[in-house]
């Protein structure tokens, strides 16, 4: 039987297990898609070790989505799976079963975490190996620039803050507090994110959970402190909420400002799980960095919508927004736009990351990175 036809495995009479697998690898090499268990064609030609079944079927998505060149071919076969979950798994049929370690397996039962690890763990590597692009040279202060100090939403404030430092306006003392907001439901899902993108997170369900569970909200969008900090330094008259980005160049003494959009759910939970990666292989500080502007712009455009609550949770988040909005009006802060919008509109299917599509994802980035360095190269 050729190694391109498909049947089952005990049509394979008179041949090895690990003549099969042997052929099978070499199918998945050449850009083929079929199944293990579908699989029937055998190799003479043996290598030192048969690759584990999360490489060899993470390769065959690859192959489902366009051929990787030999190179990342190579790559994912030669790749670990390190982090949790289970170690490298041997093909069932593909050697007599030993009574130690973990059992072999059919690479087509395995769920889609597991391939996401191998995946996560090339990316990781794609992105130390690309290192950081060049920081843009500040550009010297203007004299007559706007007192502010930029808070609030960490997606919006910290991004605005460095693109305003790039064009000399970089933030001064003794000037305006520019508190940044927006409803609820977006700063929980744009902290979450951004520290996907840094440090690494908790799944979100379970993110969101332990924030409910100790009744407070995170430090950085918990706006009535936050104001209230400020207020006790400078004066609550010179603390602005800012609910209309519209009315933040205003405030900052510019005439416009780019908001950037917030990346999709299964982006970042991509990014949370590279992140992880990259705490085996660099230090924090350098993970950070790597995470914001190596990783970041590579998958802040993928299709999707971002996070939203999950549905058991958004009694929780309206009401904190209502209570956040009450507290913020009996202060008597300038207020750009309505603090009502603190309130998420009514509910509709939340947008939750799933590992299905941040493989998909995953796979994606893998081949564009591939495509991206065969550009180089030549």
């Amino acid at each position: 039987m050729s190694p391109g036809s498909t049947g089952s495995p005990g049509d394979t009479i008179g041949t090895t297990g690990l003549d099969r697998a042997w052929g099978w690898v070499e199918h998945l090499r050449a850009g083929g898609t079929t199944e293990w268990r579908r699989w029937a064609g055998t190799s003479a030609t043996h290598g030192r070790a048969v690759p584990g079944a999360q490489q060899l079927e993470l390769l065959r998505r690859v192959n489902l989505v366009a051929r990787p060149d030999d190179r990342l071919a190579g790559r994912i076969l030669a790749a670990s799976a390190p982090g949790r979950g289970r170690p490298d798994l041997e093909l069932v049929g593909a050697s007599e079963e030993s009574p130690f370690g973990a059992r072999p397996v059919d690479p087509a039962d395995l769920g889609d975490h597991e391939l996401l690890r191998v995946a996560a763990h090339l990316i990781a590597e794609d992105v130390v190996a690309t290192g950081l692009p060049p920081e843009p040279e500040p550009a010297m202060p203007r004299p007559w620039r706007r007192r502010y100090r930029l808070v609030g939403d960490p997606l919006v404030s910290d991004p605005v803050r460095r693109d305003l430092l790039a064009r000399g306006h970089g933030p001064r003392p003794r000037g305006d507090i520019v508190v940044v907001a927006a409803d609820l439901d977006r700063m929980l899902a744009d902290t979450w994110t951004v520290r996907c993108f840094g440090q690494g997170a908790a799944p979100w369900p379970d993110w969101v959970h332990s924030w409910r569970k100790r009744r407070r909200l995170p430090p950085r969008i918990d706006l009535a402190q936050v104001a209230a900090t400020w207020a006790g330094r400078r004066g609550a008259e010179h603390v602005h909420l800012v609910l209309d980005t519209a009315a933040l160049p205003a405030r900052v003494g510019v005439r416009r400002l780019a908001v950037p959009r917030t990346p999709s759910a299964d982006a970042a939970e991509l990014a949370r799980r590279v992140a992880a990666m990259l705490g085996l292989m660099v230090t924090p500080p350098v993970r950070g960095a790597l995470m914001r502007r190596t990783l970041w712009p590579r998958l802040a455009t993928a299709p999707g919508e971002p996070v939203g609550v999950p549905e058991e949770h958004r009694g929780w988040v309206t009401g904190r927004a209502a209570a956040m909005a009450r507290e913020l009006r009996r202060a008597g802060y300038p207020v750009h736009g309505d603090l009502e919008a603190l309130v998420p509109p009514p509910a509709r299917e939340p947008a939750l990351p799933s590992t299905a599509g941040a493989l998909a994802l995953a796979v994606r980035t893998l081949l564009e990175a591939e495509a991206s360095t065969e550009g180089v190269r030549r």
